[in-house]
């Protein structure tokens, strides 16, 4: 791999597989996807580095560290959210005013019509055979932004709920409540018996 990133001019992008692979743990090809739809997103939508952005990943696995590390969406802060759909997209949108109820954003994803012209990369990505991180990442390095597809649309943003908190009638620990709730969400979830 160590090959492959000596190859790479752009110390933008070198900057960024640094970061990401300090928190990922090596260079996996989801993590590089990852990147690379942090900076389509960054294009299209025009945000500055440091910029407060949300995002929604379609997968759990790779792609949210890129966003995380990156942009610092992360699950804890609300900048993210995933939504395991076990496809390689995702949603970004910038932040937006109090009040404001929708937001221009982007959905970007690996696109398999485009990757056909990259026969490891496609053989990957559709699981068709086992290819290693090695022999997918030069391809996407030749392939940039062009196995990528995008659609612009209006992200409706929800409204945000004063913080409620309240202790639940069965077990007596505080919980964040939502609406009239008396019970927290451990409680009302059956787990295999009692409620």
């Amino acid at each position: 791999m160590d090959e492959i990133i000596k190859q790479i001019k752009d110390p933008k992008l070198l900057l960024q597989i640094e970061r990401v692979v300090s928190f990922h743990g090596y260079l996996a090809t989801g993590a590089f996807i990852g990147i690379r739809m942090f900076n389509i997103a960054q294009d299209v939508l025009g945000f500055q580095d440091g910029e407060r952005i949300y995002v929604t990943c379609e997968t759990s696995n790779c792609i949210p560290d890129a966003f995380q590390i990156l942009a610092g969406a992360t699950i804890g802060n609300n900048g993210m959210r995933i939504v395991d759909f076990g496809k390689m997209a995702v949603v970004v949108n910038r932040q937006v005013l109090a009040g404001v109820t929708s937001a221009r954003g982007i959905r970007i994803y690996l696109d398999p019509d485009k990757t056909k012209k990259y026969p490891k990369l496609h053989a990957w990505y559709l699981n068709t055979e086992k290819v290693p991180h090695e022999d997918v990442i030069p391809e996407l390095l030749k392939a940039g932004d062009g196995v990528y597809s995008h659609e612009i649309s209006d992200i409706a943003i929800p409204v945000r709920h004063t913080k409620c908190v309240k202790m639940c009638e069965a077990c007596g620990e505080s919980f964040v409540s939502h609406g009239d709730a008396v019970l927290c969400g451990a409680c009302t979830r059956d787990y295999g018996g009692n409620v």
